[in-house]
C-alpha cells in the first residue's frame, strides 16, 4: 500500500518563531530608541542653550515653554535635570543610542548571546526606574512638565515591558506588552491630570 504524500506545510520550528519574534523587538527598539533620542537631544540643545544664556546674563525661553506648569526651561534647569553631577540628558543620548544600534542589529537577524540581553534588560530597568523618579520630582516636586521628557517617558515604557517580556521569557508580558504599556501610560496622565487639572494649561 503506497503512502500518500502530504501537501501540507511542516510546522515552523521554534527557532524560526524566536527569530521572527527578535526582529519585531528589534523594529520596534529602533522606533521608540529613535524617539527617546530624538528628544534627549533636543533636551541636550535645550540644555546648552539655557546655560550660555545664564552665562551671558540674558533670559532664554524654550519653545516648549507653553504655560506655567508646561515648561521645559523649568525642569531642564532644575537641580533634578543633574541627578549624577551632568546633564541627565546626556546618559539619554548614550543610552538610547546604543538601544537604536542593538535594535537595528537585532532586525537584521542577529543573534545575540545571553549576555547581551541581560545587559539590554538591566540597562531598561535602570531607565525606567530614573524615568520614574523624574515623573515624581516633575509631578510633585518641582511642579513643572516637560514635553520632550514626557516623550521619553512614553517610549521608555513599553521598551521595559518588550525587554523584560524577551530577558525573562514571561508568555504573561509578552501577550499583553501593548496593554500593559497603555494601562501603565494611561495611569500617569491621569495622574497628571489630578495633580494639576485645568490649570495645567494656565
Amino acid at each position: 500500500m503506497t503512502a500518500v504524500a502530504s501537501d501540507a506545510p511542516a510546522p515552523a520550528p521554534a527557532d524560526d518563531d524566536a527569530h521572527r519574534s527578535d526582529r519585531g523587538l528589534g523594529i520596534f527598539l529602533v522606533v521608540s530608541g529613535a524617539i527617546a533620542l530624538w528628544s534627549s537631544l533636543i533636551l541636550t540643545y535645550d540644555k546648552i542653550s539655557l546655560l550660555k544664556a545664564e552665562a551671558a546674563g540674558t533670559a532664554k525661553e524654550l519653545g516648549c515653554d507653553l504655560s506655567a506648569f508646561v515648561s521645559c526651561s523649568s525642569v531642564v534647569s532644575s537641580d533634578q535635570s543633574e541627578a549624577f553631577g551632568f546633564p541627565n540628558t546626556f546618559m539619554g543620548v548614550v543610552g538610547f543610542s546604543v538601544v537604536v544600534t542593538l535594535g537595528v542589529l537585532l532586525a537584521s537577524g542577529v543573534t545575540f548571546p545571553r549576555w547581551i540581553w541581560v545587559g539590554l534588560g538591566l540597562g531598561t530597568l535602570f531607565g525606567i526606574g530614573f524615568v520614574t523618579w523624574l515623573q515624581y520630582q516633575a509631578i510633585w516636586e518641582i511642579g513643572k512638565l516637560c514635553p520632550w521628557c514626557m516623550v521619553v517617558w512614553a517610549m521608555m515604557i513599553p521598551m521595559f515591558v518588550a525587554v523584560t517580556a524577551r530577558v525573562t521569557g514571561s508568555r504573561f508580558l509578552k501577550n499583553w506588552t501593548v496593554l500593559i504599556s497603555a494601562l501603565w501610560i494611561i495611569a500617569i496622565v491621569a495622574t497628571i491630570w489630578f495633580e494639576f487639572g485645568e490649570t495645567l494649561w494656565a
